[in-house]
């Protein structure tokens, strides 16, 4: 018999932890194209410059002008940011789930002792990570810069937290949106395409509604609405729990207490749906 020279591996075996580990770091190094080609760098840089550089602005004009407060919250920075991170987000979440399905390796995945749920789990987790530190960077500018404003350390101490929150929560949410999405193709630039018309079309047409019932002066349609996008659940959410201004059209009066409801009871329901449906995606390893 010809012997071709395989070998037993009698190294350490590291198990499921370490490919969770592996996984996601892989996952959320990915989404900044670190550890690829330069090309794969550009986009996600690019972005990242594009949402930090107005926060340094807002920074310097604080600063030089001598202000009492900031001209911009920290919640408020992230949802005025929102096309640019809808960007990130729609070029990222494909690059996370999409390309494995195109190649047909997630079943390689599922070869070794990882379980579908710790794909999924790694996968989402490395995408909300990604989402975060994209968002949060431009939270700790703006509190970097009010600090050496000398503006008031518990309030903006207090601020920066509820914005790390708010980042947080959007993050979550967005990830598992954008997740579902892409891992319903394999073409990457039909992901792109579904996330930016699933993240920005409802926002738009929301927005669009809530200008013609605030002009009629019906404040309770104008919060009620805001339940129909993620970007506008996210800004009532923070407006209600996390001591930020909503953007919405017509300004005050805030969420009663059944729309407040609403808005945190239809947040966890669709991380956990968006969850649940990537699981159900990935309970066949034969993809």
């Amino acid at each position: 018999m010809h012997n071709i020279g395989y070998r037993n591996y009698e190294g350490a075996r590291l198990g499921r932890r370490y490919a969770r580990t592996s996984l996601f770091q892989q996952s959320l190094r990915g989404a900044y194209g670190l550890g690829r080609s330069a090309k794969s760098k550009v986009l996600p840089m690019i972005l990242f410059a594009v949402m930090c550089v107005p926060a340094a602005i807002v920074v310097a004009v604080t600063v030089f002008t001598k202000a009492k407060e900031m001209p911009v919250g920290y919640n408020e920075y992230v949802i005025i940011m929102q096309p640019v991170i809808g960007v990130f987000i729609a070029a990222m979440a494909p690059q996370a789930v999409s390309l494995d399905l195109r190649f047909r390796v997630v079943p390689l995945y599922f070869s070794r002792p990882i379980e579908r749920s710790d794909y999924v789990g790694a996968k989402y987790a490395a995408l909300a990570a990604a989402i975060f530190v994209f968002t949060a960077t431009s939270a700790l500018i703006l509190y970097v810069g009010a600090l050496l404003a000398k503006l008031d350390f518990g309030d903006e101490t207090k601020g920066f937290a509820l914005g790390l929150v708010c980042c947080l929560v959007f993050s979550v949410l967005h990830a598992g949106i954008a997740l579902a999405v892409a891992a319903a193709t394999p073409r990457r630039g039909f992901g792109v395409a579904a996330i930016i018309a699933v993240l920005t079309i409802p926002y738009m047409l929301v927005n669009a509604l809530q200008a013609i019932v605030a002009s009629q002066d019906n404040d309770p349609a104008v919060g009620w609405l805001g339940l129909a996008s993620p970007g506008s659940l996210v800004d009532g959410l923070q407006s209600k729990f996390l001591d930020g201004k909503h953007s919405f059209p017509g300004g005050p009066p805030d969420l009663t207490g059944a729309q407040a409801s609403a808005y945190a009871l239809l947040t966890v329901l669709l991380i956990a749906g968006t969850y649940a449906l990537l699981l159900r995606r990935y309970r066949k390893a034969g993809l």
